[in-house]
């Protein structure tokens, strides 16, 4: 099986996520290349064939060109799947990718088991196998669901492509989100909350927490959509991503969403009765305890200080 990894470059930088990408394809132990509209002033750390197109020439984005570009460099690689990640880049040219070669298209991929991939479902309360009835894949992998050991490492061997299509859509900039109300991104501490916190009224415990170690609180996406919490404060792949000094998880069991928004903080405190949870596995330290009991126990002692 060989692997197509579609990596992004944006506002004149590479990507760093590309390096999922490789972790994707390094759980599968297939042989990869890698396809770029971007710079040779920044190229990824890979070993393998990189397709190098030029940014200045065909834009960060226009969505007729890259994806000449793409089918030029799949006709020439045969690939079995083409991975993008499962960001705004890869919403739009994926499918277009997929339709033009009339492959299935598999979208937020959080897993690989038994050779299947595996999305959530059921706004991930659940997740399912899926198999593709094609010979030729179109997938998207969910931010933070793969990831390196370490740094990536290695040199491409970087092959020029180029193309005379043109479109009709232009990318001319970019406008960031505007932020209302608190900015959990400049945060350097958060207590977020998790549906295990129960009910609304229980909040409250998460917010006095927060205010005893002089940081804002945060919520996972139940709590937001069920609404207990406005929406400005969710971390997660539909919220923000955080890196404060100090995270503290209360009551929520780590959905990939959610970890690939807070797992690069620098330490993290989860709290939850629930041993195995898998926020446990980037947690620094796991407080196996009910919150209701724990939560105001903790703050009373911050206060005494």
């Amino acid at each position: 099986m060989k692997t197509l990894l579609v990596a992004e470059f944006r506002e004149g930088k590479l990507r760093a996520e590309y390096s999922q990408l490789i972790a994707f394809a390094q759980q599968q132990q297939t042989e990869a290349a890698m396809f770029l509209v971007g710079s040779a002033g920044e190229l990824p750390k890979f070993n393998g064939t990189l397709y190098l197109a030029d940014a200045a020439k065909h834009g960060e984005y226009n969505p007729t060109v890259h994806k000449q570009l793409l089918l030029e460099v799949i006709d020439k690689e045969q690939p079995t799947q083409i991975v993008f990640l499962h960001s705004s880049y890869g919403w739009d040219l994926a499918p277009r990718i997929a339709v033009a070669l009339q492959a299935a298209q598999i979208s937020e991929i959080i897993a690989v088991e038994n050779g299947l991939p595996v999305v959530p479902v059921c706004n991930a309360k659940l997740r399912r196998s899926i198999k593709s009835t094609t010979g030729r894949t179109v997938l998207t992998i969910q931010a933070g669901a793969f990831g390196l050991e370490g740094e990536p490492e290695g040199t491409p061997t970087v092959v020029a492509i180029d193309t005379g299509a043109t479109g009709k859509v232009q990318c001319t900039g970019y406008e960031a989100a505007k932020i209302e109300g608190v900015d959990l991104t400049k945060a350097e501490i958060i207590v977020s909350a998790g549906r295990g916190v129960g009910k609304p009224e229980n909040v409250a415990m998460v917010q006095a927490l927060a205010k005893a170690l002089g940081g804002e609180y945060g919520a996972s996406r139940p709590v937001v959509d069920a609404g207990w919490v406005e929406h400005n404060r969710q971390v997660g792949t539909t919220g923000s991503t955080v890196t404060p000094k100090l995270y503290v998880a209360c009551g929520i069991s780590g959905a990939i969403q959610h970890l690939a928004g807070m797992k690069k903080s620098d330490f993290i405190v989860a709290i939850n009765t629930d041993k195995d949870a898998p926020i446990g596995e980037v947690a620094s330290v796991l407080v196996v305890a009910d919150l209701k009991q724990f939560l105001p126990v903790l703050t009373e002692k911050l206060n005494a200080r």
